[in-house]
């Protein structure tokens, strides 16, 4: 085998084959590097019958002298966004995870392709380029110049839940080992708590009673109530079938089901009015309640609004908030009960509705009055 060292024959044989007292630097170097080999082999081989194992040369020698391993290459943190949604969709597939979901990771890989384009002019980088300075540049891309249906900028809790995703994201791809750091642990954003909308009993019951001429503000009106007394978001309520509604020993009604956005389960007890709605429309569709989008929903629910005199905006989301509050915490139903409906994967989600309706702080207050009085 070539060592990748030269000497002239006859230097070769004066030296007794490096074995004399070398006079000459060239010499003596190579005459270590020779000594530095044979070690290295006979260090191999000694290893190897301590261990019992079969001595092999032509192992040792692609050990020692073979070609140099090739670097890794770098996965790019598009990439890695690709790898995780295609997981994902097949979750969608399988009914495990909602298809909003899939589209909000999606969009995340859109926000880093097109922040990448803008700032480094290319279609991908490495994920180990992914530092504090791209950190805090995205950040600000994405407040203050990102486009999106010609609206320019994103909100402060949205590019926070962004940031979250993109966590989520890298975190998978740890555990695949993809890659060994989550370069997105960096940012520390946090979100600007807002009280949730919701309807208080008044202006609940002012839409129970308004009946509505127009069949589709009625139908609207009725989707809306459904989910002001289950409190199931949107995607879960449309989602709903009559494989969903279970009778207990007892007689009563309960609707069955996991959320969509979280996998957990978040089973309700049918309310009287809930009953009504889903006799209602029993066997003209496929699910409980009538399917409508949520967009066209919202701008019905803008028209409600206004022939029931609330000033407030409306969302299909309301309906929701509308259920953990006047509904149900406002009525003495326990914060841990009420998580375990909304299929809350912790109660400090649940205790920002408690906050937001300050029931004890009225309570207490009240028996306040009465010494007062």
């Amino acid at each position: 085998m070539s060592t990748k060292q030269s000497i002239t024959a006859k230097r070769w044989n004066f030296t007794n084959k490096l074995r004399n007292p070398l006079k000459l630097e060239k010499e003596k170097v190579i005459k270590a590097s020779l000594d530095a080999l044979d070690l290295n082999f006979e260090r191999k081989i000694n290893q190897l019958i301590r261990a019992n194992a079969i001595v092999d040369l032509h192992d040792i020698r692609k050990e020692i002298i073979g070609k140099p391993k090739k670097k890794k290459k770098e996965i790019g943190l598009l990439d890695v966004f690709d790898i995780h949604n295609k997981s994902f969709e097949r979750k969608v597939d399988a009914g495990e995870r909602s298809s909003a979901s899939l589209q909000k990771y999606k969009r995340c890989k859109s926000l880093i392709e097109a922040f990448i384009k803008k700032q480094y002019s290319k279609d991908n980088i490495s994920i180990n380029s992914v530092d504090g300075t791209f950190i805090y540049n995205l950040e600000s891309y994405l407040k203050y110049e990102s486009v999106y249906k010609g609206k320019v900028g994103i909100k402060n809790n949205s590019v926070v839940k962004y940031f979250k995703n993109f966590k989520t994201v890298c975190n998978y791809a740890m555990k695949l080992d993809i890659i060994s750091k989550n370069p997105f642990r960096k940012y520390d954003g946090k979100l600007k708590v807002k009280d949730a909308v919701y309807l208080t009993a008044d202006e609940l019951n002012r839409i129970e009673e308004k009946t509505f001429r127009i069949e589709r503000l009625e139908r609207v009106k009725n989707i809306f109530l459904f989910s002001c007394y289950t409190g199931y978001a949107p995607v879960d309520a449309q989602a709903l079938t009559k494989k969903n509604l279970i009778k207990n020993n007892e007689g009563d009604f309960w609707i069955v089901t996991e959320r969509k956005k979280t996998g957990i389960r978040a089973n309700v007890p049918v309310l009287p009015i809930t009953l009504r709605i889903i006799k209602k429309y029993d066997g003209l569709q496929e699910g409980l309640i009538p399917k409508l989008s949520n967009q066209k929903m919202n701008a019905y629910l803008k028209e409600i609004a206004d022939l029931c005199r609330i000033h407030k905006k409306l969302t299909w989301y309301t309906a929701r908030h509308t259920f953990a509050t006047t509904v149900t915490l406002g009525n003495g139903i326990k914060i841990e009960n009420l998580s375990a409906m909304m299929g809350h994967s912790n109660i400090k989600q649940t205790q920002h509705y408690a906050k937001v309706l300050d029931s004890s702080v009225n309570d207490d207050m009240d028996k306040l009055k009465a010494i007062y009085k």
